[in-house]
């Protein structure tokens, strides 16, 4: 059964930036878009399973910092190669100051 974890506050994010959260095991990936809204991702890429909060994120799409693959981390869509294997989404929700995933 999905539940609802606390990932961080919403201010320790910049826009346009990223940050890793770990939980029972799994690597997240929390981003705060341009807009202010925040997103979640696995938080290794699927080509080699870097992580990546290593990476750039530049609008929506967070670039892996190994080979340069891409994906929009609003939808976990691969946008660019070597990467073919979407990225995992996570549903998030804000909570006053707090972020929060729901993780399986």
């Amino acid at each position: 059964m999905p539940t609802w974890i606390r990932a961080c506050a919403t201010d320790e994010i910049d826009q346009e930036d990223l940050i890793r959260f770990d939980y029972a095991g799994a690597t997240y990936a929390i981003y705060h878009s341009p807009e202010g809204e925040f997103f979640a991702t696995a938080g290794k890429c699927t080509h080699e399973e870097v992580h990546l909060c290593d990476g750039l994120v530049m609008g929506h799409l967070i670039e892996c910092p190994k080979h340069n693959g891409q994906f929009d981390y609003r939808t976990g869509e691969a946008k660019r190669a070597p990467v073919c294997v979407n990225l995992r989404t996570y549903s998030v929700k804000i909570d006053g100051a707090a972020v929060y995933i729901e993780v399986p």
